[in-house]
């Protein structure tokens, strides 16, 4: 018995000494995973806008706030080729800023306008477009007007609703590349197509699929409210539907081709569909607004409905992120514009 004491001793002590390096190797194996992971993963710059926390601002692929300005209300923003941001401050002022030289170089007020003095409107829709002019839609004077870089008017067309409403004739106006206009009027929950002669050439209905109308702006809300249309290269039209809590891809003739609805993503819910984004890759950035902070803000998907990137933050930004645009891919500047 003396002789196989410190046998045995000598074996217990081994096996601990082998759980002890195996226990050190499984800890280092997983911090090197978790670190491969976190190189690996898909990185965004981007600008968003969210009025609830009066803020502008653009994150870059760290997450950090590169630059940043206070807004009042806003529903549409842009970055331009020249670098600077084309956003608005009020429901009736937009600016064209140099985050460089921190200044406005250009800016419309539509309350100050020929016509509109003494007029209830307000503006939810922008674009620079082509020859440095710039579109705006003036809610309540439900008109469409272009102007040049004085700020002058060259060109406007009225648009057809039922009612003028000053919130709610449209939201985002998007010029196509033939140069007619994709209207979403929120108020009648329909997507028109205008010519620049202010001629209706197309139009679509929201559809309420089959459910009842209910109150609110989160995700117990129900309508089809549209915020966004955008005409995708293949003739489509892609439409964020406001609180109908879905993105719709609709052919010429009106049908359903392709469909993102509020419980389509584990663990993510739709509220107010608001802003969309096509980006190179064919993925879809969707602006979900009024969602609460256990969902995301910001959510890009693939066709085959798989997410790839999300964003929520309601430190900086909260419950009103109604405009993003990314800017870079994984280090990569997308190019393409948002139309």
């Amino acid at each position: 018995m003396a002789q196989s004491f410190p046998v045995i001793v000598f074996r217990r002590f081994a096996f601990v000494a082998c759980v002890a390096v195996l226990s050190v190797v499984v800890v280092e194996t997983n911090v090197e995973q978790n670190l491969a992971a976190a190189e690996n993963a898909p990185r965004r710059s981007f600008v968003a806008a969210d009025s609830s926390k009066s803020r502008i601002a653009i994150i870059d692929e760290d997450g950090k706030t590169a630059w940043e300005h206070k807004i009042g209300p806003l529903h549409d923003l842009h970055v331009l080729e020249n670098g600077n941001l084309l956003f608005q401050d009020t429901w009736t002022h937009i600016v064209e800023f140099d985050p460089k030289k921190k200044n406005i170089v250009w800016e419309y007020e539509a309350s100050k306008a020929d016509g509109n003095v003494g007029k209830r409107l307000e503006v939810h829709a922008f674009q620079r477009i082509a020859d440095g002019l710039t579109m705006v839609a003036e809610s309540g004077r439900s008109r469409i007007v272009e102007l040049d870089a004085a700020g002058k008017l060259v060109h406007q067309f009225a648009l057809n609703v039922k009612q003028s409403d000053a919130h709610r004739d449209t939201r985002l106006v998007r010029r196509t590349p033939n140069g007619t206009y994709l209207v979403c009027h929120e108020g009648e929950g329909l997507v028109r197509e205008y010519d620049r002669q202010g001629r209706t050439i197309w139009e679509y209905a929201v559809p309420m699929f089959d459910k009842q109308p209910a109150p609110g702006h989160g995700v117990e809300a129900f309508g089809n409210q549209c915020f966004s249309a955008i005409r995708l290269e293949n003739g489509n039209t892609l439409i964020g539907t406001g609180n109908g809590h879905s993105v719709l891809e609709v052919n010429p003739d009106c049908e359903i081709v392709w469909s993102l609805h509020q419980n389509d993503l584990t663990g993510i819910q739709f509220a107010w569909i608001t802003s969309l984004q096509v980006l190179p890759s064919g993925n879809i950035l969707i602006n979900n607004c009024h969602a609460g902070p256990s969902n995301p803000q910001l959510v890009e998907v693939t066709r085959d409905k798989e997410v790839v990137w999300t964003f929520n933050d309601f430190e900086r930004f909260g419950d009103s992120l109604t405009n993003s645009q990314i800017l870079t891919v994984d280090g990569q500047s997308v190019s393409r514009p948002v139309r």
